[in-house]
């Protein structure tokens, strides 16, 4: 019999018993459903200890990294220290200490917090308002890089939160913010490995950590980053990705539009960018792709992207849909 701490207690684990059963047994309330694995709803993660290889099977790589597992399944043969996932974990204070226009109507807010903030670049974070009211944002920033959190906040019209980043958040107010979650970022371990990233609008925001952080990591297979908007006033970063790109020769940035009027000169592709990343996707091979943006994209993407041959392991996607309850916006 091995013990599980949660919350601050101690929880026996008899050996033909779960993690989930010993945890309901004493009294605590798991997120539960099938029992069997398969729902993924009794999803929590270790932080200390190690996971039985057997508790995380099906979880993607960047999960399994995170201490992950699934607790119907998790017979442990050692003490763990576990918690539900991070989007349920406590509040962190933090500063404004960047406040600026990316373009007409995304904003580049920049966070430090007070406290130890662990993640990765392309996950996300809740940023909150008020109590009740919070809204999620990918990080765009690196650790090891940036001294703060960046996030790139669309103005949405009728938006409670993002109206309230754009109009009302000054240098130095104090907000909350709480997380991280999500599996959409880059892992060491693959150095070689091709990379495509593909987003619009502030489906950016990860894209750009994500290769940076890849560069920050050593990573030296190409990096194809394709960043789509309907006309130029909807792209954003393009002389500082520019920039990178002249710095890393493996990493080759492709902005591009639907709309060629207005365009500021040459270096902008015309065209949908969902055909542009498939005729990349078949030249690159057997490359890792990251997916971020408009629904539609995301969605539709994947899966012309799984048909084409591209496995469900190597497509990691996140959808920015319109704020509805918790859901993220773009």
């Amino acid at each position: 019999m091995v013990s599980v701490r949660y919350q601050g207690r101690s929880v026996a684990v008899a050996e033909d018993r779960s993690v989930l059963e010993a945890l309901l047994d004493a009294g605590f309330e798991i997120p539960n459903d099938c029992r069997a694995g398969a729902c993924r709803s009794c999803l929590m993660q270790a932080t200390a200890g190690s996971v039985p290889r057997d508790a995380q099977t099906g979880l993607r790589d960047t999960l399994r990294t995170q201490g992950y597992f699934l607790a119907c399944r998790c017979h442990p043969r050692h003490e763990l220290e576990v918690r539900l996932p991070a989007g349920q974990a406590p509040r962190v204070d933090a500063r404004v200490m960047g406040h600026d226009a990316l373009a007409q109507d995304v904003l580049r807010l920049r966070l430090a917090v007070e406290t130890g903030f662990d993640y990765h670049p392309g996950q996300y974070l809740t940023l909150w308002r008020d109590r009740c009211q919070g809204r999620r944002y990918s990080l765009a920033s690196v650790p090891g890089q940036d001294p703060y959190l960046e996030l790139h906040i669309r103005r949405i019209p009728g938006g409670v939160v993002s109206t309230w980043a754009h109009d009302a958040l000054r240098m130095g107010d104090r907000l909350q913010i709480q997380g991280p979650v999500g599996e959409c970022f880059y892992l060491p371990g693959a150095p070689g490995r091709s990379l495509l990233l593909v987003g619009t609008g502030t489906g950016l925001a990860p894209l750009y950590g994500i290769a940076r952080d890849a560069l920050f990591h050593g990573h030296w297979g190409e990096i194809r980053l394709y960043h789509g908007a309907t006309s130029p006033t909807g792209l954003y970063l393009v002389p500082e990705l520019r920039a990178l790109a002249k710095a890393c020769p493996n990493l080759h940035y492709t902005p591009c539009v639907l709309d060629p009027q207005g365009l500021p000169g040459e270096g902008i592709a015309v065209g949908a960018v969902d055909e542009l990343a498939l005729c990349t996707a078949a030249e690159l091979g057997d490359c890792k792709v990251y997916l971020c943006g408009a629904p539609e994209l995301v969605n539709g993407l994947r899966k012309q992207l799984f048909l084409a041959g591209t496995g469900m392991e190597d497509i990691y996607a996140d959808a920015f849909v319109p704020s509805q309850g918790w859901q993220k916006t773009a």
